[in-house]
């Protein structure tokens, strides 16, 4: 989504170099790319005029220390803006910014938002990420009486996240409804009341009206806008009306994984003086982020977010199967296909490589360029069918495949022979990594990664994907 934003800022640290200073008649080449690069990605004009001033003001007369050259030492001021941009005042608190619960329990959280934000989707997720990351006992309620559809589908996003869902009864007000979610909570010790509200396709008086009155029946805690950043300053505007009729606590942005330009990321919070609280990063009912100014603006300066993949592994990958692998090659067992296989799973269950490359600093996604990333993990399926067609005894000891055994293998996944042959070698160079690890040998491990060839650098996927 940054990737315009991104590539344009990182032409300021090549702009100017050799000069212990940074000045006006250095530094307003740099600003103009700045400038046009907040322009492009859809930020709030009067939002790109504050920033820029700001970050003029600080750069100016800012010594450049070390090896650092002045475009880096530009960049440094304008990460530290961004971050403030971001965060606003709670730029220097600890910590990320998570939901304020700290109430008699049930603590009702009141979600608003247009149709089609993704409103009731992020419901779901924000009751999984309490239930599992906060250890809440969660109640959803939908008190959209106008879209049964609306209804359905929070009762099936519950189900996923694990946690109750509150049947709305027919024929009741959204007033009344809430009201008897939270009486059930009460009695039968839920923690947390997520109330999802209706959305419209625009704002209008009875909407307003509504949703007013439900806030003043429920008081919740805290009342959660969802801002669709596909919108660009379309969802700025909805967000700044909705804040004047609401006392909106925290704002919610959904589908960072579109194709949107990133502007509503840098302009909702100095538009509504609201804090981002989450950001939805994929369909899926786990595809949502605490939000982390300082980590995204590292993202879009090209830095990268490793952190963020860390905490992907923490999550998906499994411990147990990893301490296996970990004891087997600990006592001198060979990596097989099956160790392969799963190696691919936890990739996939991570979100596949496009989650993983976005996350990835800038030179980094530089190498993966030009790569189907797509189709590579499409691919994905493709391999672990493969390796499904083969026998246990195959698995076990790859030198048993020869010509006879690959055609029944690739008759079995149903494909070509060439594709069973891609990932035996595609595996017989992760086989060798794994025996340089497994002699402790780091640098060797890291000379091996690097001369992996197959989709773009990118190891593990072999030729797939190239189509």
């Amino acid at each position: 989504m940054l990737e315009n934003l991104t590539e344009r800022l990182a032409r300021v640290v090549k702009t100017i170099k050799g000069e212990a200073r940074l000045t006006e008649s250095n530094t307003q080449d740099m600003l103009r790319e700045v400038r046009l690069a907040l322009l492009d990605a859809d930020v709030a004009l009067h939002v790109v005029k504050d920033f820029i001033a700001k970050v003029k003001q600080k750069a100016l007369g800012q010594e450049v220390q070390g090896s650092l050259s002045p475009g880096q030492a530009m960049v440094g001021v304008v990460h530290q803006e961004l971050i403030h941009l971001m965060a606003g005042e709670d730029a220097s608190a600890p910590g990320r910014l998570q939901l304020n619960l700290a109430v008699a329990p049930p603590a009702a959280v009141l979600m608003a938002g247009l149709q089609g934000a993704g409103k009731t989707t992020t419901v779901g997720k924000i009751a999984k990420w309490l239930a599992e990351s906060q250890k809440k006992r969660v109640l959803t309620v939908s008190c959209d009486v106008y879209r049964p559809a609306a209804i359905d589908q929070l009762r099936l996003v519950s189900a996923q996240a694990g946690v109750e869902f509150f049947p709305t009864p027919q024929g009741t007000s959204p007033v009344a409804i809430a009201q008897q979610a939270l009486d059930h909570a009460r009695r039968h010790l839920h923690d947390v009341v997520l109330i999802d509200t209706a959305g419209r396709l625009a704002i209008d008086e009875e909407m307003m009206r509504e949703i007013t009155q439900l806030h003043s029946a429920v008081k919740p805690i805290e009342t959660l806008f969802t801002v669709d950043a596909m919108q660009g300053q379309d969802a700025v505007r909805t967000a700044a009306a909705f804040k004047s009729a609401l006392p909106l606590t925290g704002i919610v942005l959904t589908k960072l994984d579109g194709d949107s330009r990133g502007g509503a990321v840098l302009s909702v919070r100095a538009v509504t003086g609201c804090p981002i609280k989450f950001v939805g990063t994929s369909e899926k009912i786990d595809g949502l982020e605490a939000f982390d100014a300082e980590r995204m603006a590292n993202r879009i300066l090209g830095m990268g977010d490793i952190l963020a993949i860390v905490e992907q592994a923490q999550k998906t990958v499994d411990l147990k199967a990893a301490e296996k692998m970990a004891e087997k090659f600990k006592t001198g067992g060979r990596f097989d296909l099956n160790d392969f296989k799963m190696q691919i799973g936890q990739m996939r269950n991570m979100g596949g490589l496009s989650s993983l490359v976005d996350k990835l600093p800038s030179q980094m996604q530089q190498a993966a360029k030009g790569t189907d990333l797509s189709a590579a993990e499409k691919s994905i399926p493709r391999m672990e069918g493969i390796i499904n067609s083969m026998t246990p005894k195959e698995r076990q000891h790859p030198e048993l495949l020869k010509a006879s055994r690959k055609r029944r293998i690739a008759a079995g996944a149903g494909v070509s022979v060439q594709e069973v042959n891609r990932l035996l070698n595609q595996f017989e160079q992760m086989q060798e990594m794994m025996k340089k690890m497994q002699k402790g040998g780091l640098a060797k491990m890291m000379r091996a990664v690097g001369a992996m060839k197959g989709m773009g650098g990118i190891p593990g996927m072999g030729g797939f994907g190239k189509r």
